[in-house]
């Protein structure tokens, strides 16, 4: 049987995934109905809640619809028996974004909780560096 840590990355790389196929369900699947997330683009206060969570990927779908990647470069995942963090770096972007850009990570981290043996993501932070 897999382990926390494994399960974890399991779950990111499947999500990962999902985003760039733009697979709605499969990206809301693994999420906790109180999720919050701050992401690049506004709200800056953050979105609470999964329903205002779904409302967020259309948009980004549409956009990367235009050839732009979605790629986990680099994942660390650090689990405890019930709550556990993960960080990644990813390439995301057009590719004329990423030609221009060829050093620039979306930053990614998230918070998981385990509810009922299941591990679900409960906070979301996207962020990129702003020099």
């Amino acid at each position: 049987m897999p382990d926390d840590e494994a399960l974890i990355r399991t779950l990111i790389t499947n999500w990962a995934a999902a985003v760039h196929r733009g697979d709605l369900d499969t990206v809301l699947a693994d999420h906790a109905e109180d999720i919050v997330m701050f992401d690049v683009p506004p709200p800056h206060k953050g979105i609470r809640g999964l329903a205002a969570y779904r409302a967020t990927w259309p948009p980004f779908f549409a956009w990367q619809a235009q050839g732009a990647r979605f790629d986990i470069e680099s994942l660390d995942v650090t689990a405890g028996t019930d709550v556990a963090y993960a960080h990644a770096l990813l390439r995301c972007g057009t590719p004329e974004e990423l030609a221009e850009h060829p050093t620039l990570r979306l930053r990614l981290t998230l918070g998981l909780r385990k509810e009922a043996g299941r591990w679900l993501v409960a906070h979301e932070h996207h962020s990129f560096p702003h020099d």
